[in-house]
């Protein structure tokens, strides 16, 4: 399911037109993405949480030659899955 898709199917499910759902998942998602930059955490009760990870420096290799490569530090999207969100796909 792509971005428009769920934006229509939250217009089906709430009485939203199409352009209101499409509004509210931008400002959810614009929400989400402003809290893990300011390293927050967001949980979603019964869906999960998303969180910034850091990643270590560390080494990695080239695929093509197998030559070491230095891989910089940086930060990453985490996302742990809540338990309802765990047994409904199971």
């Amino acid at each position: 399911m792509r971005k428009p898709e769920l934006a229509a199917a939250i217009a089906e499910k709430t009485d939203l037109t199409r352009d209101q759902a499409n509004r509210v998942l931008n400002a959810m998602l614009e929400e989400i993405t402003s809290a893990l930059n300011r390293k927050d955490s967001v949980t979603l009760v019964g869906f999960g949480t998303f969180m910034q990870r850091h990643r270590g420096a560390r080494t990695g290799k080239n695929p093509q030659t197998g030559q070491p490569v230095k891989i910089r530090a940086s930060n990453t999207v985490a996302f742990k899955p809540g338990k309802s969100l765990r047994d409904a796909v199971n």
